[in-house]
């Protein structure tokens, strides 16, 4: 019984070391393929070591180690994720709980939210007069859509005996949010702020290739006009990894509401 334990308990661990087995094989298959054109997973490794060598370093505005590019990225992303909230959730309880609500805002919604985040970077550098604050702007004004539409949902899904319980013991209005909206629509909220992470994570990298001097994104487009397809590489595994950590924080979260 304990042996069977022990082995569901690394069973995760196993599936991930063959998938990224199967990651690093077609990688060096397209390597050789290419005549490596693009670099080997070997090459990138060596690459890769020496960029978390010194990952802190500051030699001008255009030369930073990648962990302050890392940083960087990660204090933009978080900046205008938690602008989207704050905007996202009081909506979308407004557009749940009332159908007056719903049909004001939500042709507004299905308007502006398939717009892509680089429609709104001229935008934000006309509003803002500077790059850095244009890319908060697109990741705050294309993250906030998941949140919404996501708490929108929940709170419309109220069953109606939750409803009828809240009348008939004469809650006010904010208690009824308090112990009836919030916790029920909370792990739809959650799921919003999973995906809307997720996509605030995927538009820093073309912001800041469009707004330049620094961040994870910046570092890409510098390696490409340094010819330094290996730096690239190397972004690309820390951006997925770095992406996916944030995946599995709110997957905990999830489960935390989702058991208690």
């Amino acid at each position: 019984m304990n042996r069977l334990l022990n082995y569901q308990t690394y069973l995760p661990v196993l599936y991930f070391l063959a998938s990224m087995s199967i990651l690093i094989g077609i990688w060096a298959l397209i390597s050789v393929v290419t005549n490596n054109d693009i670099p080997t997973p070997g090459m990138t490794w060596v690459v890769f070591k020496e960029m978390i060598a010194t990952p802190f370093y500051d030699y001008g505005s255009n030369d930073k180690g990648i962990g302050n590019q890392l940083v960087s990225s990660l204090g933009r992303v978080f900046t205008g994720f938690a602008l989207g909230t704050v905007v996202a959730v009081p909506l979308g309880l407004i557009m749940g709980a009332s159908p007056v609500g719903m049909r004001l805002l939500n042709p507004i919604v299905q308007i502006l939210r398939p717009v892509s985040p680089l429609a709104w970077f001229p935008l934000g550098l006309l509003a803002f007069k500077a790059a850095a604050g244009a890319t908060i702007f697109i990741i705050f004004i294309t993250s906030l859509w998941p949140t919404l539409i996501n708490t929108a949902f929940g709170v419309s899904s109220i069953p109606q005996d939750h409803k009828n319980v809240a009348k008939a013991f004469g809650f006010s209005t904010w208690r009824y949010v308090r112990r009836v909206v919030i916790p029920y629509a909370l792990p739809h909220i959650i799921t919003g702020l999973r995906l809307s992470m997720g996509v605030a994570w995927l538009v820093i990298v073309a912001g800041e290739m469009l707004s330049g001097g620094m961040g994870i994104g910046f570092f890409v487009w510098d390696s490409w006009n340094a010819l330094s397809l290996e730096k690239i590489l190397c972004a690309i595994l820390i951006i997925g990894t770095v992406g996916l950590l944030l995946d599995k924080g709110f997957d905990a979260l999830q489960k935390q509401f989702a058991y208690s």
